[in-house]
């Protein structure tokens, strides 16, 4: 009974508050998206990467730093279930331990570029003339270079360390967060509840804020989702090129750079990390797939 009462709730034709509207939207939205598989499957991979992450200390025996010379180069087996390195550390923990450093790569880039994104496209698209065409010039700048090669050069002016490749990797993905929040901006600017907030009076940031940000949100979450996938790859690369998260840190693409070398008679050591990052690169392109076709009233059903 309740549950009935709670979906008549969520699907009332005239919501009585402004909770009960935040409710249904989001409610709506789950019903659409669970409607699609691939897009549900993308969302269990990634659900997956942070109960392990969550689960690591628990579902371990080391924390992939413990080196045991006597048993390297192990293949798989029921004690090494993905079997020992070349300095007989356990694949299966150090995988496992990675995935921390992955999603702290991912929160901290998403932390810094989504703002920076944001303020420059609502900025440039809502106040138009010299000032969008500054701020899009500068957007253009970033975007002319390769992400990877970029990101290289500012690491190699920073210093290598996780830290800095974070940053690195945030001031090459913030351009297209902008460009999007402009599109977006350029369309609202003109709307009737926007010319009603000027009419009564709210202020250029208020508007920003709290009328122009808030609808540019679900275009801008889309493209985080899709990029994620560049942003392990980016990361993976800085690490496999010694310039992001340094030895012993288990960071997927360091592991790959080690394990190179053992490619051809101990297959598994540079393989079972670059599974780890194509299975996670492929969780966030599915999930955020099916955020697309929630989000875009131009798409499918």
């Amino acid at each position: 009974m309740t549950e009935i009462t709670l979906r008549s709730w969520l699907l009332a034709e005239i919501p009585g508050s402004r909770l009960q509207a935040r409710c249904q939207w989001a409610f709506i939205n789950w019903l659409a998206f669970k409607r699609n598989p691939v897009a549900l499957i993308g969302l269990l991979i990634i659900l997956g990467l942070v109960a392990v992450a969550a689960l690591a200390p628990w579902i371990t025996t080391s924390n992939g730093l413990e080196l045991h010379l006597s048993e390297r180069l192990q293949p798989p087996s029921s004690e090494h279930w993905f079997g020992t390195d070349e300095l007989g550390r356990d694949i299966y923990d150090r995988i496992i331990w990675g995935s921390r450093i992955t999603l702290y790569i991912v929160a901290l880039v998403s932390i810094i570029v989504v703002p920076i994104g944001l303020v420059i496209g609502i900025v440039a698209g809502y106040m138009g003339g010299w000032v969008d065409t500054c701020l899009m010039r500068l957007t253009d700048i970033f975007l002319a270079f390769p992400r990877l090669i970029l990101a290289m050069a500012l690491v190699a002016t920073l210093g290598r360390g996780l830290e800095n490749a974070v940053l690195a990797i945030a001031l090459t993905t913030w351009s297209p967060f902008a460009r999007i929040a402009r599109a977006e901006a350029l369309t609202i600017r003109n709307s009737e509840f926007i010319l009603a907030a000027r009419v009564q009076g709210v202020s250029t940031i208020g508007i920003l804020f709290r009328h122009v940000t808030p609808l540019c949100m679900s275009s801008v979450t889309v493209r985080l989702t899709l990029d994620m996938a560049g942003i392990i790859l980016t990361a993976a690369g800085l690490g496999f090129l010694g310039l992001g998260a340094q030895p012993p840190t288990p960071e997927w693409g360091a592991m790959i750079s080690l394990g190179r070398q053992y490619l051809i008679d101990q297959w598994w050591v540079p393989t079972v990390p670059g599974i780890a990052i194509l299975v996670v690169s492929l969780g966030f392109n599915l999930l955020g797939d099916g955020l697309r076709d929630v989000f875009d009233p131009k798409s499918g059903s």
